[in-house]
């Protein structure tokens, strides 16, 4: 992989980390109940699970993977059920008092784990993973010091994905002091995330 390969690659890669998605919804979320700090570590669960996926499509088990109807098919099925039932819970959250001078307590265990399962569930980035990063792997030299590369640098400015989004998710938390507000921005996290859900199950193998 060429030095020019590699500047078109980063800025292509960072239009999709900050792409919309159920994990960027889901640090905004959290950092607006629980605080900056827990949404940006906790976004360590979902840099795990991509983490994982680079290294199956550096090592050619994602391709499998990427052609299996019935592994895709289970993938797509265990993402959406887990982000309906997630978007279910909020939309029901009865929006406890939230005091957003002194976050509430959250573990922050779960709350990674959370964006782990998010991020293992979505066929979106098993496509990115096996269809966008090759396009910049020069097939003449060793394919897998390559992926290191695109792989590390995904990942940096996935952090940096986390750390807007939670920052976001911060300036909205000034404006959930109010129960009713709180169970609206719940509900509209909630019904996005089922939307997203939903559009899991309409992705197909490339």
């Amino acid at each position: 992989m060429s030095i020019t390969a590699w500047l078109f690659f980063l800025p292509a890669c960072f239009a999709i980390n900050l792409a919309p998605g159920p994990n960027n919804l889901l640090s905004i979320n959290v950092a607006a109940r629980h605080g900056f700090l827990k949404a940006f570590v906790g976004g360590t669960g979902r840099l795990v699970a991509f983490a994982m996926m680079l290294v199956l499509a550096a090592t050619g088990l994602a391709v499998v993977l990427h052609a299996s109807e019935w592994f895709f098919l289970a993938i797509k099925l265990a993402g959406a059920g887990y982000l309906i039932w997630l978007a279910i819970q909020l939309w029901r959250s009865d929006a406890p008092t939230i005091d957003t001078s002194q976050p509430q307590e959250a573990s922050l265990g779960r709350i990674a784990w959370r964006e782990f399962l998010v991020a293992a569930g979505n066929p979106k980035a098993i496509l990115v993973f096996t269809a966008f990063l090759p396009q910049f792997v020069d097939v003449a030299r060793p394919i897998v010091p390559q992926f290191a590369v695109l792989g590390a640098s995904f990942l940096v400015l996935e952090w940096v994905a986390i750390a807007f989004y939670s920052w976001a998710g911060m300036y909205l938390g000034k404006w959930l002091v109010r129960a009713r507000v709180r169970r609206w921005f719940n509900r509209f996290c909630g019904g996005f995330l089922a939307a997203i859900g939903v559009s899991f199950l309409l992705v197909r193998r490339a």
